[in-house]
């Protein structure tokens, strides 16, 4: 990686940190054509996995398949880095699979600083921003130590660290990470702008060293045997892949916790930030779902030649000697060894509701934040963001309007949306049910929703280009064939399809939705469906088997869109439209929103609810036009 000069005065963009928001947004940037400095503690450290090593899964993986359609690193990494992986609810629908992989520490952090060197316009400053330079509500530059530089923007991306306070116990110590120091002047400064900023959590298990685990006592899961990769542009995964272990924990496990609750961070009163609802401590796990005998750990090695295991499932801020007696407790862990003792971590974070969809600040032009910094959790969200970020960051730099995604086209969207309409009260952790349209946002159809729009934004580099210019035109090749045959129900049931005798045409896909093993019939008919690759066949397939839905879909999306204008009466009736949550009614019961654009802004508002106003506006005025 390129090392900033000593002499040098400033950048078109300024990323500060080096975790995976300031990665992508620093690449982003660059990719567009500016001039950027990646301004954080260690170079060494860029692209280190602070605590799981995993990449993706359900709904986290759909991130990570978009940023790697707006060719960012994240996917590439892991496919370099990843030593494990699987397709997660492969039994269930294209739609709600989730790609995953756990990867090697060492190699993931070298595939994503090698990655990021490949950005030419693109450096990397070792040193600590303390203060930001603000002329007229406007950033101008960062301040790392008495030292000024300039920037036309700057993207804040500071994970953990600002005012980040690590807890084990009723011990209390400043950190952004193990081993790392907080942003503590930085905070301090973010404060001072009368930012609303509130605390949150997050928290890790202790580190194992696997040569002390007794694997003959754990359940063995291998990766999938075909195991899958992230990018478009992986041909082979490198690495052997290894398994993970299961095991679970006893009740005295449980009376360990129990016994010990007093004196754990959380329910001692020590943190007043809220932790993630979905990635519970053991301490949460225990109190909430007391009726439960036993929890899940994995035991997922982090190397391919690094002894150390994470058990996954066993995050704490217990004092060190109860985590000693708690994995004692546990089969398999009784005479493990621990390289590093757990714990958890309280840090500062930005309301996003101060937010434009752009990611830029709405009070403070020219500053943009993306990850924890906004309330997220996780690498795969904090990525997506900052790719967004760094995208705006440097169309500021060059006078551009910024740019957004609709709930409609991806799930970078729906995370955006949700994170500047609704807030949080907790660390936000994607799904995918989290999104309305998740039958067209899927996986596999990332580069398809996204990478035009990269292109078109200047994003994209040649290689990429080239390859989603082929696939493109093999896709259109045969989405013309299918959509372009008309076949009667004889000429269905002759080829074998059954289909009611109601004298419909139907086409390709409407007849393969019926019956997928109609696919070499209907190549006896097209030639173009002929000899198809195997993954142009699954997109056949897998676009069948959603056609009529997705169609919907796309209505539905339009509807919305095509109805911002149309005026709520201000006698409409909300009690009367089935489906609505009661805290939603209750607010638009209270705001009588004008329009349903108005109605979209309301905090908590989904496209499906605005779907049902919609639905039962044109319900309520076809009654009175028959009254």
């Amino acid at each position: 990686m390129k090392q900033a000069s000593e002499h040098i005065r400033g950048a078109d963009v300024i990323v500060v940190g080096g975790g995976h928001a300031g990665v992508e947004a620093a690449a982003a940037a660059a990719r567009m054509g500016s001039q950027v400095i990646l301004v954080t503690h260690a170079a060494a450290s860029i692209g280190t996995m602070s605590c799981n090593p995993a990449i993706g899964g359900l709904g986290k993986g759909h991130l990570v398949r978009e940023i790697d359609a707006l060719d960012g690193i994240m996917g590439r990494a892991a496919d370099l880095g990843g030593i494990h992986f699987k397709l997660l609810n492969r039994s269930k629908g294209p739609a709600v699979r989730g790609p995953r992989a756990q990867a090697d520490r060492k190699l993931y952090r070298e595939a994503v600083q090698g990655l990021l060197a490949e950005h030419g316009d693109l450096s990397i400053l070792e040193g600590e921003v303390t203060d930001l330079v603000v002329e007229r509500d406007r950033v101008a530059g960062v301040m790392i130590g008495s030292r000024a530089l300039e920037a036309k923007a700057v993207v804040l991306t500071t994970g953990t660290f600002l005012g980040g306070v690590i807890h084990v116990g009723n011990h209390q110590s400043s950190g952004g990470r193990y081993g790392d120091p907080a942003a503590i002047a930085l905070a301090q400064r973010l404060r001072s702008l009368e930012l609303p900023i509130g605390r949150l959590k997050t928290g890790t298990p202790a580190r194992i060293d696997g040569r002390t685990i007794d694997w003959t006592q754990c359940e063995m899961q291998p990766g999938d045997s075909e195991p899958e990769p992230f990018s478009a542009l992986t041909d082979e995964l490198p690495n052997r892949q290894i398994e993970c272990g299961i095991t679970r924990t006893t009740e005295a496990t449980h009376r360990i916790v129990r016994d010990n609750l007093g004196r754990s961070a959380m329910f001692s009163g020590n943190i007043s930030g809220r932790g993630p609802r979905y990635c519970p401590s053991i301490e949460d796990k225990i109190v909430r779902f007391a009726d439960k005998e036993s929890h899940q750990i994995f035991l997922e090695p982090e190397g391919l030649d690094d002894p150390t295991v994470y058990p996954n499932g066993l995050s704490t801020s217990l004092p060190e000697d109860a985590q000693a007696a708690m994995l004692a407790s546990i089969p398999g862990l009784e005479r493990s060894q621990v390289i590093r003792w757990g714990y958890a971590i309280e840090y500062d974070f930005v309301d996003p509701r101060a937010l434009n969809p752009t990611l830029e600040l709405q009070k403070l032009e020219g500053l943009f934040l993306a990850g924890q910094i906004n309330g997220t959790t996780g690498y795969e969200e904090a990525g997506a963001q900052g790719l967004l970020a760094g995208l705006n960051a440097a169309r500021r730099a060059s006078g551009l309007a910024g740019v957004s995604l609709g709930r409609e086209t991806s799930y970078l969207g729906v995370m955006v949306d949700d994170l500047i309409q609704r807030g949080v009260s907790e660390p936000y952790r994607m799904f995918t049910s989290r999104a309305e349209f998740r039958l067209s946002l899927r996986a596999d159809n990332a580069d398809e929703r996204l990478t035009k729009w990269g292109i078109d934004l200047g994003c994209i580099r040649a290689s990429r280009r080239t390859l989603f210019t082929e696939k493109g035109a093999a896709i259109s090749g045969v989405r013309a064939a299918l959509e372009g045959m008309a076949l009667s129900p004889p000429e269905a049931r002759a080829l074998g399809i059954p289909v009611n005798a109601d004298g419909v045409r139907r086409n390709g896909f409407q007849l393969l939705s019926l019956m997928p093993q109609a696919l070499p019939s209907l190549g006896s008919v097209v030639p173009a469906l002929r000899n198809l690759p195997e993954w142009l066949r699954v997109w056949v397939l897998t676009e069948a088997q959603y056609y009529v839905y997705l169609e919907r879909q796309r209505l539905d999306a339009q509807k919305l869109r095509d109805a911002q204008q149309d005026l709520i009466p201000s006698s409409f009736d909300y009690g009367s439209v089935a489906g609505l949550s009661n805290e939603l009614r209750s607010k638009l019961e209270s705001i009588r929103p004008r329009s349903i654009g108005a109605a979209g802004g309301i905090e908590g508002m989904t496209p499906a609810a605005l779907l049902l106003i919609m639905v039962a506006l044109g319900r309520q005025a076809g009654e009175r036009d028959v009254a």
